[in-house]
């Protein structure tokens, strides 16, 4: 029987690294070279993008629970008219069976902008830039259960383990910045269900896992060393870099260890980055109010917050930002009774900030850069789960997009007379995954990872881009 240390193993870059004797300086030399050359970014798997990009981040909006289209972007007039009633289509099965009558919106809708987009009284200051937003009243989802919907949403598979769209624009394209990680998810105090697993970097390497962060100063624990002295600290790190690296010598490529490599040395960067990015303080009054950081409601000033931290993300090149929503004691957006009251607390808490945020972005030039996705997993009925509620719908709700290369001012696809199911344009999930990797300069088709014998992609073998969307 053979000792491991003594069978062939492969060259590695940290074990050339660590071995080479002489030629330092023109590595260092080259090293600052190229990370001027690419702005102080980390390259992902491309060379190059597929095509010319129209965006180089993206401002995910994530609306949990399940946004009820009609009483948000999808008015129907005929819930009105027939309030009361027994409900005038087929029933599918529904989560908890306790199907009421046909429900109108307890919210009016009014026309916005040039566009004459009508929006509920739910969102006055979402509804203020409506001819920005690309509005898609036909998405579908898979499934009406929270976590295998919340999966497909995320990752495109509904079952764990498989990498976020996060984590795939981070292995496609890198970093843009070398001080944060390129995939961040602001956490307002309710994680998805499905946990963690939902910004997972799955079979990809574990440097593309999302980062997740809280709005304001704590964002990260232990941001502070705890070291008295830097030299103390960079000497600690330095010996469990060579640790590392000498594991690697004897096993060869380990991901495990390779990507506990690159996250120590960010984190030691992102202690002297974080308490700089999630200072709000030199940020003018004015535009703190705007965002709500000074508002009478708790969510809303969570909320705020992280609206602010995500847009000094993509200003500093992080590719992806994940905003989560904050807990309202409604039960996020599932509201399976007291829609008047579930709906309207998530939407005092969101609607503001996020008004805040596009006005901010369109401002500063970044909007045209930064696309802007605002969903939830999927929607919910147009009659009422016992009276006053509302149960799971995936089979036709609203979402939008804004920035990024789309088309303002659209609306995309509809829905019946009742906003039950949709019968025009139909948006599947793979369809909006290959668009936003459109939109970032990605050929779906061509981001792959070898991973069990075949070709992976965040689309599997599904996906089209829909071109009709993009400006």
């Amino acid at each position: 029987m053979h000792c491991q240390q003594f069978l062939p193993q492969p060259v590695t870059r940290r074990e050339v690294l660590c071995t080479l004797s002489s030629g330092f300086g023109a590595l260092a030399l080259a090293s600052l070279l190229q990370d001027k050359c690419e702005a102080g970014g980390v390259r992902g798997a491309l060379d190059r993008h597929h095509h010319e990009p129209r965006a180089r981040s993206v401002i995910f909006l994530y609306m949990d629970g399940g946004v009820s289209q009609v009483d948000s972007f999808d008015p129907k007039p005929r819930l009105a008219r027939e309030h009361g009633k027994p409900f005038g289509m087929k029933m599918e099965a529904t989560q908890f069976n306790r199907n009421g009558s046909t429900l109108k919106s307890p919210w009016e809708f009014q026309p916005h902008g040039k566009s004459g987009m009508p929006v509920s009284s739910l969102f006055p200051n979402i509804a203020r830039y409506t001819d920005d937003l690309c509005l898609i009243r036909s998405m579908v989802s898979p499934s009406s259960e929270h976590t295998i919907a919340n999966y497909t949403l995320h990752t495109g598979a509904g079952l764990s383990g498989r990498p976020s769209m996060g984590a795939w624009v981070s292995y496609g394209l890198g970093s843009e910045t070398q001080d944060l990680p390129a995939f961040v998810v602001l956490n307002g105090g309710l994680i998805p269900p499905g946990g963690l697993d939902n910004f997972s970097s799955g079979f990809l390497s574990a440097t593309h896992q999302g980062s997740v962060l809280l709005p304001g100063v704590g964002a990260v624990a232990n941001i502070k060393p705890l070291e008295a002295r830097p030299d103390l600290q960079r000497r600690k790190l330095s010996l469990i870099r060579k640790l590392d690296e000498t594991a690697l010598h004897r096993l060869g490529h380990v991901d495990a260890i390779e990507s506990a490599i690159q996250n120590y040395e960010l984190a030691a960067r992102m202690q002297l980055a974080v308490p700089e990015l999630t200072d709000s303080s030199p940020e003018p009054a004015w535009l703190r109010r705007a965002y709500g950081l000074e508002a009478e409601y708790g969510p809303t000033r969570i909320f705020g917050a992280e609206c602010l931290l995500a847009r000094r993300l993509v200003e500093r090149g992080v590719r992806f930002v994940e905003l989560t929503c904050p807990d309202v004691m409604s039960d996020r957006w599932d509201q399976h009774s007291d829609l008047l009251g579930g709906h309207g607390n998530n939407a005092r808490a969101v609607d503001q900030p996020i008004g805040a945020l596009l006005g901010d972005l369109k401002a500063r030039g970044l909007l045209d850069s930064t696309l802007v996705v605002w969903s939830g997993e999927f929607g919910r009925t147009p009659f009422a789960q016992g009276s006053t509620g509302r149960d799971h719908n995936p089979f036709g709700f609203s979402i939008w997009l804004a920035g990024g290369g789309v088309r303002g001012g659209t609306i995309h696809g509809a829905t019946d007379e009742y906003g039950y199911k949709v019968v025009e344009g139909r948006v599947e999930v793979h369809d909006l995954h290959a668009t936003m990797l459109h939109l970032f300069g990605l050929d779906h088709k061509r981001l792959t990872f070898r991973f069990s014998g075949r070709d992976m992609r965040l689309t599997d073998v599904h996906g089209e881009v829909l071109h009709e969307l993009l400006a």
